[in-house]
């Protein structure tokens, strides 16, 4: 593989000379298959051949080195470079070095973490096998359960006998007084739902689960946040047509406004959950609920586009993957809430970008109501799972309130 990324037979020989061949080529080859440009893979293979000869230089092995090493590199290289190079040269070399790294950890060549961790209690590790195989749940929702049940154990330790009402009273309280309004009832949902773990497993008492206080919070208090048909319509078209970037998010702006999916649908949307001859689409909601959708004749389209002139080739079955190299799936539903938020400010939309993804998916929701569709027909389309989380979008169909609004009484001055 270095002879495609080198064409000279001089340095390609320098390559293989050097202590560190066999990784170099293995380094190669991963950043081959990875979709690198010659010209960057040339880059990083650079950069790891200059970290080989300064670790021979220092009589530091290989196997040996962590991530103290690469800072100590680095620290090497500012003071070496001082006023040779720009710090965007500096910064290439220590991004090759980082991706060198990880290259050697993944071939088994250093170890996978330059310390042991501190290992999670127990009790947290069965509560969160627990969370996937019984309720379905996903490795993020288990991770920010986990932030606060950690605090939890920290402070009472990991028997559950020593839980008791005013103590959980106090731990929610005390969280709350530092958090926001959203961030103490995830506090509240993570502790809640460890209970319900413990209540099941037998390790306390039933009667602990009403413990956990509730926090105000009145439904349908507020309005869902909602573009206009003619914006939606504006933001798909910003999406230009002939590169391969746009090709991929007018397809995913299409999922978002048409179907209604959320961001993490987005992500986890495989090239096997396209059913092309009966025209739908098979997806993976919350809890892993497995649906199936209309696939229409422009969301197709715009599928099949992407797909043939937008998706760089790859070994991953993910259907949306990164637009340049290493070609992979996204890394998390932020992505697509970006991909989104670019697309507003192309079409000269304001919105804030926080839940931008799910704007979308509230405009689909207002947009059926006003077309004169139930509520249960968008619970449907929604996916949700009880009536009344798509109750709220009745407080924006203005039109069939007015039918009902009483007149304000006249109220004659004192």
């Amino acid at each position: 593989m270095l002879k495609k990324i080198f064409y000279r037979a001089l340095r390609v020989q320098k390559l293989r000379d050097s202590q560190g061949e066999s990784l170099l080529e293995s380094f190669a080859e991963e950043l081959s298959q990875a979709g690198y440009a010659e010209i960057t893979a040339r880059r990083h293979i650079q950069a790891a051949e200059r970290l080989i000869h300064w670790l021979g230089s220092e009589s530091i092995p290989i196997s040996s080195l962590t991530e103290k090493s690469v800072e100590r590199f680095d620290r090497y290289l500012k003071g070496r470079q001082r006023g040779r190079y720009s710090h965007t040269y500096q910064a290439e070399i220590l991004g090759g070095v980082c991706l060198f790294l990880k290259h050697l950890r993944r071939a088994g060549a250093i170890s996978a973490t330059d310390q042991p961790r501190d290992q999670d209690p127990a009790l947290l590790t069965a509560f969160r096998e627990w969370m996937r195989q019984q309720r379905g749940a996903c490795d993020l929702t288990i991770c920010r359960y986990s932030l606060s049940i950690r605090d939890l154990l920290k402070r009472f330790g990991e028997d559950p006998g020593r839980f008791d009402a005013k103590g959980l009273r106090e731990f929610v309280l005390e969280k709350s007084q530092h958090r926001g309004c959203a961030e103490a009832k995830k506090c509240t949902t993570a502790l809640r739902m460890f209970l319900r773990f413990l209540i099941a497993e037998g390790k306390c008492s039933a009667d602990l689960s009403a413990a956990i206080p509730v926090l105000v919070h009145w439904r349908l208090s507020s309005l869902p946040r909602y573009l206009q048909p003619e914006e939606v319509e504006r933001i798909i078209s910003s999406c230009d047509p002939n590169s391969p970037v746009g090709i991929r998010d007018r397809a995913i702006l299409l999922l978002l406004a048409r179907l209604g999916l959320r961001a993490g649908d987005i992500l986890q949307l495989r090239l096997s959950d396209i059913d092309w001859e009966d025209a739908m689409i098979h997806v993976s909601g919350k809890g892993h609920r497995e649906a199936k959708l209309p696939l229409t004749a422009e969301v197709g389209c715009a599928l099949a586009a992407y797909l043939q002139d937008g998706r760089p080739r790859t070994d991953t079955d993910a259907f949306f993957i990164r637009s340049r190299a290493p070609f992979h799936a996204f890394a998390s539903h932020t992505t697509v809430s970006v991909i989104v938020i670019y697309a507003m400010r192309r079409a000269g939309i304001t919105c804030r970008d926080r839940g931008a993804a799910h704007v979308l998916r509230h405009s689909v929701a207002t947009s059926m109501l006003r077309q004169g569709a139930s509520l249960q027909d968008i619970a449907d389309v929604l996916r949700h799972r009880s009536i009344e989380t798509t109750q709220i979008y009745a407080k924006v169909d203005v039109t069939s309130l007015r039918q009902i609004a009483q007149p304000w009484p006249e109220v004659q001055p004192c």
